[in-house]
């Protein structure tokens, strides 16, 4: 993920956003590239866009909703994962040509609209969102 592609996403979710929401962009090691909070969006937010995008380029899902279904509300199978994981929809992986080259996530919505931003994001810096 370069900058001009994590730019390109941002300026794309702030373009269609609805209401304030915060934006993370990721590499493919979860590693942030760039992130913007929109005037009045709540806090925390950027730490969620954050653990959102981390999560759906670290782990072996494609997004964060897909990652939730998969484990469910098991306990011990929510416990075994890596603490800086999200299980909120918004969280979605990037890809170039097949592979996995970052994650975009985006909070502030509810998970499916997040989601739906993410996705928009993806395609408008030039990338492919899970097949």
């Amino acid at each position: 993920m370069t900058h001009e592609q994590a730019l390109a996403a941002i300026r794309a979710t702030v373009e269609a956003a609805p209401s304030p929401l915060s934006i993370a962009v990721v590499d493919d090691h979860g590693e942030l590239v760039a992130c913007l909070a929109m005037d009045d969006a709540a806090r925390d937010t950027l730490e969620n866009a954050r653990r959102k995008a981390y999560t759906a380029a670290r782990s072996d899902a494609t997004s964060t909703r897909v990652l939730a279904e998969k484990v469910g509300s098991t306990p011990t199978e929510l416990a075994s994962f890596d603490p800086q994981f999200s299980f909120f929809h918004g969280g979605v992986a990037a890809f170039a040509g097949g592979r996995r080259v970052g994650a975009v996530g985006v909070s502030g919505l509810p998970g499916a609209e997040d989601e739906r931003l993410a996705i928009a994001a993806i395609a408008a810096a030039g990338l492919e969102p899970p097949a």
